[in-house]
């Protein structure tokens, strides 16, 4: 994202953020993105409040696009990315398959971060904002 339009996204997204009902969510089942031959990306299914999630996805999207920024186009499909296969490497593309009956507990969502990804040989992941859940 553009340095310039940080402040504008922090400042427009808190009232998003504020207006989600108070939800719990958990992690259950798992993917992949990628063949299982070639996985790229592994992923947990995140269930729970969906359509609270669903709605706060819904007003983060709107912000953004408000913004002038990118978003995905795609259905909004919650999950956890839990890691990156690197190319070259081994990769366990029946992972997924063994977590499919998976279903964690179930914890209550209190706030929302902005993080700032640094990728490469050790991914970092900074804090930019956070917000609290709910009124």
């Amino acid at each position: 994202m553009p340095a310039d339009r940080v402040a504008g996204l922090v400042t427009a997204a808190g009232p998003a953020v504020t207006a989600t009902p108070p939800l719990a969510l958990r992690l259950a089942g798992g993917g992949r993105f990628g063949s299982r031959r070639r996985p790229q990306v592994f992923w947990a299914g995140v269930t729970g409040d969906d359509d609270a999630l669903r709605g706060l996805a819904g007003r983060l999207a709107a912000v953004a696009c408000g913004l002038g920024l990118p978003v995905e186009d795609r259905p909004f499909r919650a999950h956890l990315t839990l890691g990156r296969w690197r190319p070259g490497r081994p990769g366990d593309g029946d992972l997924p398959e063994r977590l499919a009956g998976h279903c964690g507990p179930e914890w209550p969502v209190t706030e929302v971060e902005l993080l700032e990804s640094h990728l490469g040989p050790t991914p970092r992941y900074d804090r930019v904002a956070a917000w609290p859940v709910g009124p």
